[in-house]
C-alpha cells in the first residue's frame, strides 16, 4: 500500500470517526499516514480496505481502529479456518495411533506448526507406548497449550512488516550460524 492509497484509507476512517479526527493537526495526520504507510507497505490496498470495512461493520464502541486491529483483520482474511488446539490434537492423536511403526510417515503428514511443537517423529513413538488415559488427559492438555502458544507466535510473526521479518530472520541466522 502506497501513500496515496493510505490517504484514501485514512479518509474512510476520518469519515467514519469524525469526532476523533476533528481536532487533529495537519502534522498529526501526516504522522499517522506515514506510520500506516510503513506498517502496511507490504499489503494489498484491497485487502486493507476489506479489513477496514470489516472493522467498521463490527465496531460497536465508536473508536477508530489501531494498526494492530487492522493487521489482525488482514491476517484473518488471508488465513481463514485456522486450526484449533482440539483439531490439532485430533491429528496428533490419529498419528500416534500409527506412530509406533510408521512414525516418520505420520510425522511428515502433520502440518508444520504441529511438527514444530512435537519436535520429531520420536515423540509419536513415545506417546504411542503410553496408556490412553494419560495420553488423552495430561499429554493432550500439554500439547494443546504448546500448540496454542506456537500458533500465536506464528500469527504475530506473520503480521509483522517484511523489513522486521527480515531483521529477525537475519538475526536468527547469525545466532544459529
Amino acid at each position: 500500500m502506497n501513500k496515496t492509497e493510505t490517504i484514501g484509507i485514512m479518509a474512510i476512517l476520518k469519515e467514519a470517526y469524525p469526532m476523533y479526527y476533528k481536532n487533529k493537526t495537519k502534522e498529526e495526520l501526516n504522522t499517522a499516514v506515514n506510520l500506516w504507510v510503513e506498517m502496511f507497505s507490504d499489503e494489498d490496498i484491497n485487502l486493507v480496505k476489506a479489513a477496514v470495512k470489516a472493522y467498521l461493520a463490527n465496531d460497536i464502541k465508536g473508536f477508530p481502529p489501531v494498526i494492530g486491529q487492522i493487521k489482525n483483520s488482514v491476517y484473518n482474511l488471508t488465513n481463514p479456518g485456522q486450526m484449533t488446539e482440539q483439531e490439532a490434537w485430533g491429528l496428533v492423536y490419529k498419528a500416534v495411533g500409527n506412530g509406533y511403526y510408521n512414525s516418520v510417515e505420520e510425522f511428515k503428514k502433520l502440518p508444520l506448526t504441529i511438527q514444530n511443537v512435537l519436535g520429531s517423529h520420536t515423540q509419536l513413538i513415545q506417546w504411542s507406548q503410553m496408556d490412553s488415559t494419560t495420553l488423552q488427559s495430561v499429554v493432550a492438555s500439554n500439547f494443546m497449550r504448546s500448540y496454542k502458544a506456537r500458533s500465536q507466535t506464528e500469527r504475530e510473526y506473520q503480521k509483522l512488516p517484511n523489513d522486521i521479518k527480515n531483521l529477525i530472520d537475519s538475526t536468527l541466522l547469525k545466532i544459529e550460524g
